[in-house]
C-alpha cells in the first residue's frame, strides 16, 4: 500500500481517517523510534566506531579481491556495504539472468542493480554483492566465485 510516499487506499471511511493518520505519522515522524538507538550510539567510545569501520574496509576489501580475481570489473564503494560490478568481462550481460543463475552456479547470491535504475538497460550489466558478513562467510563466496568464472 505504501511506497516512495505514494499510497491507495480504498475502505470504509473511518479505516481510512485512520490509514491517512498513520500514514501522516510516519511521513513526518518515521525515524523517532530510532532516535533512542542513535542516542545510546553516541555514548559509544570512538573506538567502537573506529573498529567498526576497520572491519567493514577489511571485508569489502576481502570480497572486491575476489571478485577481482574471478574476472568481475569491481567498482570499490566508499560509503555503503555493497561492492557493484560490472559483468561484461565474464562475457554476461543480463544483470537479472546472472543474478537468478548465480546460486545454482556458485552457491553465491547478488542483487541486479537493474531493479535501482529508471531505465533498466543501463543498469543491466551491473550487480552488486553485499559485504556485511561474517569474514568466513566472504572468504568461502570469494572463493566459490573463483572456482565459477575464473579462467
Amino acid at each position: 500500500m505504501y511506497e516512495r510516499g505514494v499510497a491507495w487506499v480504498t475502505a470504509a471511511p473511518g479505516l481510512v481517517s485512520a490509514v491517512r493518520a498513520a500514514k501522516q505519522y510516519l511521513t513526518y515522524v518515521a525515524s523517532g523510534p530510532f532516535q533512542y538507538a542513535v542516542a545510546e550510539a553516541l555514548r559509544l567510545p570512538d573506538a567502537y566506531f573506529t573498529a567498526f569501520r576497520d572491519d567493514l574496509r577489511a571485508k569489502r576489501d576481502l570480497l572486491g579481491a575476489g571478485l577481482t580475481d574471478a574476472g568481475f570489473a569491481v567498482f570499490r564503494p566508499t560509503g555503503t556495504y555493497f561492492v557493484t560490478t560490472d559483468i561484461r568481462p565474464l562475457g554476461e550481460g543480463d544483470g537479472l539472468a546472472f543474478c537468478r543463475a548465480l546460486p545454482e552456479r556458485a552457491g553465491v547470491v547478488a542483487i541486479p542493480n537493474a531493479v535501482f535504475y529508471d531505465h533498466k538497460e543501463a543498469g543491466a550489466p551491473y550487480v552488486r554483492f553485499a559485504f556485511c558478513k561474517r569474514t568466513e562467510v566472504l572468504m568461502d563466496a570469494a572463493e566459490r566465485l573463483r572456482k565459477a568464472f575464473a579462467h
